[in-house]
């Protein structure tokens, strides 16, 4: 594939006070490398590397809300207390620094548990009290643990916009907490929070953004991270029809949603095969068209094998860029984020954006194991 080939990831991207040289996102993938939940210059370094490069937008590593229990392993960094804030901050300068732009992305793990047996000494909580249909773990959520949850999110999402980052980030997905408020498996709630059609299901994400769109006001960048896969159960799909996924995403995006960031394990997989063939639109494309939002999608760019292959020790080799290159061309998403193959590879995007592609490395997992 020539350099030329691939100049559509490399045009400028512009939304409210956002303004990206190129199309590029770096995917947010867990560390688990902040000891004691304090980013150090270690993960400044980390982050600084991409900015030099040139990725478009960092998306950092899941970093967690003032809650009790809501992260699932002890090296998983905190963005709430003096402390880990002052980190971040160093963080940001570090990317700002180097031209870089950066949002972190807030979570909550929900009823998750660690890969690595650590406990977070308080009882994990979720909707229902499950963590998978038919598996209970932690304890239900009140509606004073909910509000409480919701104003923390609102608070780390003020103190990203007063640390200076250029957008912030909900994590929605992948079967954590926003997302076991989605999935009918995990919430059986009898409240306002539960119910029977996923736009009911939505409403807590719903009243955590309105209530972070309050903190942050009208121009700062807000994303949220969405998938229809679950960690617990891979085949899961939220919404089957187009109807199903507006009435999920049509009131995230009116309560305050700048960006959809669609997580697929395969960015090149048709969501609805059904309705416009094999190649059809993705997750990404279908929620652009429905909602009128901007877009990112993600899963398994530049590689062979997906990330959860890496959890298992398997590597994944180079692979081109023609599938991609093909789907922005035609208007399909707005920006892809790349994961595994930027972990690996700090120089990623000046190899792609050079037409240096037989420097491209492949992953191997052992490359989860430090800060490169």
């Amino acid at each position: 594939m020539s350099a030329a080939s691939t100049d559509i990831l490399f045009q400028p991207f512009r939304l409210k006070s956002l303004e990206l040289a190129n199309r590029i996102v770096m995917a947010p993938m867990t560390r688990m490398s902040a000891p004691e939940g304090i980013p150090g210059a270690a993960n400044a370094l980390y982050y600084r590397r991409r900015a030099e490069d040139g990725v478009g937008l960092i998306l950092s590593e899941g970093t967690v809300i003032d809650r009790p229990a809501s992260r699932n392993d002890g090296g998983i960094p905190l963005f709430h207390g003096e402390a880990a804030l002052r980190g971040w901050a160093e963080v940001i300068e570090a990317v700002h620094a180097a031209g870089g732009r950066m949002g972190p992305q807030l979570w909550h793990t929900g009823a998750t548990a660690s890969p690595r047996g650590w406990s977070p000494g308080a009882p994990v909580e979720s909707p229902s009290g499950l963590n998978a249909p038919g598996e209970p773990r932690g304890v239900a959520m009140s509606d004073e643990d909910i509000a409480d949850t919701i104003a923390a999110f609102a608070r780390a999402a003020a103190d990203a916009q007063r640390l200076g980052f250029d957008v912030a980030e909900l994590h929605g997905a992948h079967g954590y907490l926003i997302d076991q408020f989605f999935w009918s498996g995990t919430n059986l709630r009898e409240d306002r929070y539960g119910g029977a059609t996923l736009r009911e299901r939505a409403r807590f994400a719903s009243e955590v953004v309105s209530a972070v769109r309050k903190a942050v006001g009208p121009d700062f960048p807000l994303i949220l991270r969405i998938s229809q896969w679950k960690q617990q159960e891979l085949p899961a799909r939220l919404a089957t029809t187009p109807d199903a996924m507006a009435d999920w995403l049509v009131p995230l995006v009116e309560a305050g949603v700048d960006v959809l960031h669609c997580s697929q394990r395969r960015f090149w997989v048709p969501e609805f095969p059904e309705i416009d063939g094999e190649e059809g639109l993705n997750f990404a494309g279908w929620a652009k068209k429905l909602t009128g939002a901007a877009v990112i999608s993600v899963g398994s760019v530049g590689l062979s094998g997906d990330f959860l292959g890496a959890f298992g020790g398997k590597g994944s080799s180079v692979v081109g860029l023609d599938a991609l290159v093909r789907r922005m061309e035609r208007g399909e998403f707005d920006l892809i984020a790349v994961g595994r193959a930027i972990l690996s590879d700090p120089l990623w995007v000046t190899k792609v954006r050079t037409g240096d592609h037989t420097a491209l490395r492949d992953f191997s997992p052992a490359a989860m194991a430090e800060l490169v």
